[in-house]
């Protein structure tokens, strides 16, 4: 159901009045590193067998680059500048494409001399940015560095994620499974602006419909569900589930799963409450289960938090779960930590080792791992559209019900503060990484207002 994998073209660039020679040493020279940077993800295009030595040099080539491209199905750019380069062609490429584009050319080691040319990397650059700019073309930079530098390496690898979060939200189909919880305005947004400013689209699918579907698959036979009600057991302790409740958890799961792709949605927002009672048992560990398996589905059909989180499962790549989170209460000894829980929702893979999982009346109980966190929340307010961001560490506190995990920042009272003004809810996603750079990046592409803790706004008396 969900694309696990991003296709890059390579464009590196020449010019031609400069010897082509040195140019192909120093394509070859960064194809070798970045064939290395997620390979099991990224398949690179290159331009081989269009531009004489893989380099283009002149804008007449655009064509069959853009052509090449096109039938590849690259879905982000990367403009090695091998030496002044060729800023037509580049621009061309880049407007007619309009994919994610980084720009990067290696440092030079000398200037021109009467004895040799050098190769005026970076005095290309600055040209072929401006032109760029004038083509309205949004691209991403990375310092004149050496490719073998772990600066390059972290840029690449940031763009790579910038470019998948794009990617993955020109195409999202967001299955809204039933309608808000009736108290819950919070969650309300506008899907034809959704459409309208990013093409995101929902699915409608009804509750009564996902019931049809879940009493289809039980009348199959407990026997055909019967591998995947063990595989329950064996990671939660079900002693306080019935057997017919696990088997209408396998089956819920299973008629969403073919809802969703019949849908061509990769995300969900699900009314866990009160239509999902339909299926006779709270939906959580469903939409833990889901989410475990790479298909994000956020809570009281929260539109926006299912935003969120296909932005955080781009932002690691499709390769671990993402959460949403309730920001539930302060914690009763350390002011700068807060509790991030929910019913029973979140993705089996990020329990910690030790705690022992759980399943109570179709609720997960379990502690998520300790690690760095990264938060955020794409939200509007009406008119315009956010994404708040924020670092922060897990820490250790009371236990509780549900799916739960303590959050310490470096000051909660800013955390508050800006979440109590901006155009945000109670609703946060989480990933266990640290990638505030990638989601600063990923809101100036979107032209979205990027909202980060610690920068100015109103503040609290």
């Amino acid at each position: 159901m969900y694309q696990a994998n991003l296709t890059l073209g390579v464009l590196p660039s020449h010019r031609a009045m400069l010897d082509r020679d040195t140019a192909v040493r120093e394509k070859e020279r960064v194809m070798a590193v970045i064939s290395k940077i997620h390979a099991d993800v990224v398949k690179l295009v290159d331009v081989e067998d269009v531009c004489e030595g893989g380099v283009v040099a002149s804008d007449a080539l655009a064509g069959a680059v853009v052509e090449k491209f096109r039938r590849a199905g690259v879905e982000a750019l990367f403009v090695p500048f091998c030496d002044f380069g060729d800023e037509g062609s580049v621009a061309d490429v880049a407007r007619a494409l309009q994919v994610p584009v980084l720009v990067w050319g290696a440092r030079d080691q000398y200037p021109n001399s009467a004895e040799r040319r050098g190769r005026d990397t970076q005095c290309g650059m600055f040209a072929a940015t401006k032109v760029l700019r004038r083509a309205g073309v949004k691209y991403s930079y990375i310092f004149n560095v050496e490719p073998e530098s772990e600066e390059f390496a972290q840029g690449f690898d940031r763009f790579i994620r910038v470019a998948w979060v794009l990617r993955d939200l020109r195409n999202l189909r967001i299955g809204k499974i039933g309608e808000r919880p009736g108290p819950f305005r919070s969650v309300m947004t506008d899907e034809a602006g959704l459409i309208k400013r990013f093409g995101i689209q929902t699915v409608a699918i009804s509750p009564s419909v996902v019931q049809l579907t879940m009493n289809r698959i039980l009348e199959a036979g407990a026997e055909a569900l019967a591998p995947e009600v063990e595989e329950l057991k064996r990671r939660f302790d079900c002693s306080a589930v019935q057997e017919d409740s696990l088997l209408k958890l396998v089956a819920t799961k299973k008629a969403l799963l073919k809802l969703l792709n019949d849908g061509g949605c990769t995300v969900a927002a699900i009314e866990c409450w009160p239509a999902c009672m339909l299926m006779g048992m709270p939906v959580c560990a469903v939409v833990g289960e889901l989410t475990n398996l790479g298909i994000p589905v956020s809570c009281e059909t929260d539109i926006n938090g299912a935003i969120t989180m296909a932005i955080l499962r781009g932002c690691m790549l499709g390769k671990e779960p993402c959460f949403l989170a309730d920001l539930t209460i302060r914690h009763p000894e350390n002011d700068n930590a807060e509790l991030l829980w929910h019913c029973g929702p979140f993705a089996y893979g990020l329990k910690a080792p030790e705690a022992q999982a759980k399943l109570v009346g179709g609720q997960e109980q379990f502690e998520l791992k300790q690690g760095e966190l990264t938060l955020c929340r794409f939200d509007d307010d009406g008119e315009n559209y956010y994404l708040f961001a924020g670092e922060a560490k897990t820490t250790t506190g009371p236990a509780t019900t549900g799916t739960y995990v303590w959050m310490e920042t470096e000051n909660w009272k800013a955390w508050e503060e800006k979440l109590m003004f901006g155009p945000y809810i109670h609703h946060l996603g989480g990933i266990y990484a640290k990638h505030l750079p990638v989601l600063r990046e990923v809101a100036r592409y979107l032209d979205v207002k990027f909202d980060c803790v610690g920068q100015d706004g109103p503040r609290c008396l």
